[in-house]
């Protein structure tokens, strides 16, 4: 079965969370729910659908109303308990600890999450950038020397899923003789979050992580040794305190798992964009300066995380809306980078498009993705790379399929948005004359 299709715009006739229909392209459902009201109830969940840009911006920066608990979970499962009276903030502290992914920095709430950002951006800092990005260099070409050694090639799998992990653990300065352990766990520990089948999910998927930045962070408090996983562990909150090992382990293993998996749907969307699209591809190798807004304008076009969810707190006004306490409510990144009124032509993809950066790809606020500016160096340099080692690439009609009848499949997931695998064919850079 293919996951492609136009959606229903009887928003009511569709469950967003449940309806795989949807995967393909939901953005006709999206705009025509966007068309009724910008801040609207969907009726099977009760989920408040924020698809307006002005509004979404007003939610993101407002911690104040809307608490972060069930960010990555929204109504699956729901609150543990009633949520009740015009201020619920008390029974959400006092049940928070019962939510499913209650330990991970998006569903942290000021002051805690002041605090933990804070210590995340002690632990990566910008000289520990610049050296994982020279060796995102040799990286990418240590990977393209795999998955550009044949005719074909399946470009998640053999380039984007390995390079964004190697990437994290360079970051993290994890071992390079436990770099293979780690891939080999991760494609079977960390699962997928949202998943549209319904089921619950698990209360903490990183146990792996959790035990290796367990043991890592120990040892270099008791043994320092002067690489990167010692100054991760002495790094400190901002009050100078020293922060307890959970938390620090906690810090690191959000930063590996939630940055390797958007990046990878990242990388898989432009490459599709640039397979698909020949003449721009062309237009991208002749003139390297506009990588970076060919990066923006894909992140608006297919947002990786198709929307990040609030619990209002207190009652609240937007949009000329009103939203009672307790009330779920889904920021749909997928819509609100679509929105007209932001953006002209939303439903164009267009590579000169001067406000292509104001998406909220990566969230706004307080809750700003901390891996943004690595996951956009990440896609420049895997671009530059192909550019560097191809003279072409395009779409493997063997397994998609022919234009105007591709056969992509999705993952299945009301979080995340990508693809689940991208065949390619191409013809090498040292192949031209």
């Amino acid at each position: 079965m293919t996951d492609t299709g136009p959606a229903p715009t009887d928003v009511d006739a569709v469950d967003f969370f449940l309806d795989n229909d949807l995967l393909g392209d939901p953005y006709d459902y999206l705009a025509a729910l966007r068309d009724q009201c910008p801040v609207r109830r969907e009726i099977h969940h009760g989920v408040v659908m924020v698809t307006g840009h002005p509004e979404a911006l007003e939610i993101y920066n407002d911690t104040g109303s809307f608490s972060s608990c069930l960010s990555v979970t929204g109504p699956f499962p729901g609150f543990p308990v009633p949520l009740e009276g015009d201020d619920v903030s008390a029974t959400i502290a006092a049940h928070r600890d019962e939510l499913p992914f209650n330990d991970q920095l998006p569903t942290f709430d000021p002051p805690v999450h002041t605090a933990h950002r804070a210590l995340l951006s002690r632990m990566i800092t910008p000289k520990r950038l610049k050296e994982n990005e020279d060796f995102m260099w040799r990286l990418a070409d240590r990977r393209y020397d795999t998955a550009l050694s044949g005719e074909t090639c399946e470009f998640i799998a053999d380039f984007a899923s390995p390079f964004a992990m190697l990437v994290i653990a360079d970051l993290l300065g994890v071992p390079e003789e436990d770099h293979a352990e780690f891939g080999r766990a991760l494609l079977t520990e960390t699962g997928t979050i949202g998943s549209s089948d319904g089921g619950s999910l698990h209360h903490s998927p990183l146990k792996y992580l959790y035990q290796k930045f367990a043991a890592y962070i120990e040892d270099r408090r008791a043994h320092p040794r002067g690489d990167v996983l010692s100054g991760v562990a002495a790094a400190t909150f901002p009050d100078g305190s020293t922060p307890e090992v959970i938390d620090a382990v906690r810090v690191a293993a959000n930063l590996f798992a939630a940055g390797q998996e958007t990046t990878v749907r990242l990388l898989s969307a432009a490459v599709m964009m640039l397979a698909e699209d020949r003449d721009l591809q062309t237009r991208l190798r002749a003139d390297r300066s506009l990588i970076p807004n060919f990066i923006e304008e894909t992140l608006r076009y297919e947002s990786p995380v198709r929307g990040d969810f609030r619990l209002s707190k207190v009652p609240v006004e937007i949009g000329g809306v009103d939203i009672a306490a307790g009330t779920t409510v889904m920021l749909v990144n997928a819509a609100i980078n679509r929105d007209p009124r932001r953006f002209a032509d939303p439903d164009v993809f267009d590579v000169d498009r001067a406000n292509a950066r104001s998406h909220v790809a990566f969230g706004r606020g307080p809750h700003t993705c901390p891996g943004a500016p690595l996951a956009r160096t990440e896609a420049r340099v895997s671009l530059e790379r192909l550019f560097d080692r191809t003279a072409d690439f395009w779409i493997d009609e063997d397994f998609h399929g022919p234009a105007g009848a591709r056969r992509y499949r999705y993952l299945p997931t009301f979080i995340l948005r990508g693809l689940t695998r991208l065949h390619l064919r191409y013809q090498p850079a040292d192949s031209v004359s």
